[in-house]
């Protein structure tokens, strides 16, 4: 049987998966490692660990509780995919958009989703500051993911402006953030943004408990949001 603990940590987190959807993951398994060995896209490549680390994590985003059937979804700062290709897998009607400023990983998202036969699939090999500015892109997403990135204050400059009013931004955070959170207030705030809810995720096959940070948009980003290139993390909205 192919990815048993996947398949595990899947029925606990109530997806039903079929085994296309299975084998889709397995191959994204060895694209993983293949392109692995040339551009060092992450630390986790055992069978097991890929599984876990990489594929349960990002599929943990259904705790959150939403309908991610035909959302817009963008993952900003895609890197090798996560979470934004589990979450095609496991849901096809999602369009998503993979937000990579990293020219050789935008290479390998775009040969991976053309590998495992994902449509609606775009991926925009551009950093967010530069991205968010983009008539097709400010303010147009229903759900805005990002998993390992910066801190919650920079990631939401990053993230919120892609939101339109009534749409989500959901950060993947582990270990202590509390005050991560209060750090991250002000900018939540000054962005158009509302904290709603974080959500403590567990997850049998996970190592450690990870947190969803889950923030609304309830107005639009000011136009001077975001700053330019780099800003939003040298000096972060405190």
């Amino acid at each position: 049987m192919i990815l048993p603990t996947l398949r595990t940590g899947a029925e606990e987190l109530g997806l039903r998966l079929s085994e296309e959807q299975f084998g889709q993951f397995e191959k994204y398994f060895h694209l993983l490692v293949e392109w692995n060995g040339r551009f060092n896209l992450t630390a986790v490549t055992d069978y097991t660990g890929v599984q876990t680390t990489h594929f349960l994590d990002s599929l943990s985003l259904v705790k959150s509780g939403i309908d991610f059937e035909s959302l817009k979804v963008i993952d900003i700062g895609a890197g090798a995919g996560f979470p934004g290709l589990p979450l095609k897998v496991a849901f096809p009607a999602i369009k998503l958009i993979l937000l990579e400023a990293t020219g050789k990983k935008a290479v390998f998202l775009k040969e991976t989703a053309a590998a495992l036969g994902l449509e609606g699939v775009t991926v925009l090999n551009a950093r967010a500051e530069d991205a968010a500015r983009q008539p097709d892109y400010r303010e147009r997403i229903d759900l805005a993911v990002s998993r390992a990135v910066a801190s919650l204050d920079t990631l939401c400059e990053l993230c919120l402006p892609f939101c339109r009013v009534g749409a989500t931004f959901i950060a993947m955070k582990k270990g202590e953030i509390a005050s991560e959170i209060e750090y991250a207030k002000a900018a939540i705030e000054t962005l158009g943004g509302r904290l709603y809810e974080v959500k403590e995720i567990s997850l049998a096959g996970l190592p450690d408990p990870r947190q969803l940070v889950i923030i609304e948009k309830i107005k639009r980003t000011p136009p001077e949001y975001p700053r330019r290139s780099g800003i939003p993390a040298k000096n972060p909205l405190r």
